[in-house]
C-alpha cells in the first residue's frame, strides 16, 4: 500500500524541524504497518485417533467393526428402539447414529423407511451447499446409497443399507460442537472413513 505524504516540504528545512518531522514520519509508518483487524477465533489442533477396530457385541441382530478409541452406546433418544446405537468419538465428539428396523418381507414397509430417509437427508439442504448421493457394493455384495452433504450442515454423511426382505439400517454422522465444519475438516474426513469401515464390514445376522 503506497501512502502520500505532500504538504510543504520546507517545513524540514531546519535541523529542529528535520528532527522533529522525521519523529512524526517514523511514528506514521509505524502505526501504518500495524494491523487492527480483529483475528479469527483460533482453533485447538485436532487429535485423530488411531484406526484400530474391535468387533460389536452379538447382542444386536446386525454385526460391524468399529474403533477401539470410540463407544458404542444405546440410543439415549425417547423414541429409540432396541437395536439403535449410537457410536460414539469422545475426542472428537464424533457421533455415528444408527438406527435399525426388520422388514419381514413387508415391500411397503421397506418403502415407507425409504421415503423416510430421503425426507431426513432432504432437510440438509437447507443449509447444504451441496448433496452427492452413489450407491456403493460393498466386499460382501451388499449395497449402500451413501449421500455426501457440504456446507454448515449438522449431518455431513449419510447412508441407508438394505437386503430388501428382512433387514434396514441407515446411518448419520453428527458432531457435538459449535466449531464450524471448514475447521472440522480433517476430523470430517477421518470420520467420513470411519463410517465407510462401518458400511464395508457390516453383516445381517438372520441370512
Amino acid at each position: 500500500m503506497i501512502y502520500k505524504i505532500s504538504k510543504n516540504l520546507r517545513f524540514l528545512s531546519t535541523p529542529g524541524n528535520r528532527r522533529a518531522g522525521f519523529f512524526l514520519v517514523t511514528i506514521f509508518l509505524v502505526s501504518c504497518t500495524r494491523d487492527y483487524q480483529p483475528k479469527p477465533k483460533g482453533y485447538n489442533r485436532l487429535s485423530l485417533p488411531v484406526q484400530e477396530y474391535r468387533l460389536s457385541p452379538d447382542s444386536l441382530p446386525y454385526q460391524f467393526e468399529y474403533s477401539q478409541h470410540a463407544r458404542l452406546l444405546r440410543d439415549s433418544s425417547w423414541f429409540s428402539e432396541k437395536h439403535w446405537v449410537e457410536i460414539y468419538y469422545p475426542e472428537l465428539k464424533a457421533n455415528i447414529h444408527i438406527t435399525y428396523k426388520r422388514l419381514n418381507n413387508r415391500e411397503d414397509f421397506l418403502k415407507e423407511l425409504l421415503d423416510d430417509s430421503y425426507n431426513l437427508t432432504s432437510k440438509q439442504q437447507i443449509k447444504a451447499s451441496g448433496i452427492d448421493e452413489l450407491i456403493t457394493v460393498t466386499p460382501s455384495g451388499k449395497t449402500a446409497l451413501i449421500a455426501e452433504i457440504s456446507g454448515e450442515v449438522p449431518s455431513q454423511f449419510q447412508f441407508t443399507m438394505t437386503d430388501s426382505t428382512r433387514n434396514f439400517l441407515r446411518g448419520a454422522l453428527y458432531f457435538n460442537t459449535r466449531v464450524q465444519n471448514d475447521s472440522l475438516a480433517p476430523a470430517i474426513d477421518f470420520m467420513k472413513k470411519e463410517t465407510l469401515h462401518f458400511i464395508n464390514t457390516l453383516e445381517w445376522k438372520n441370512n
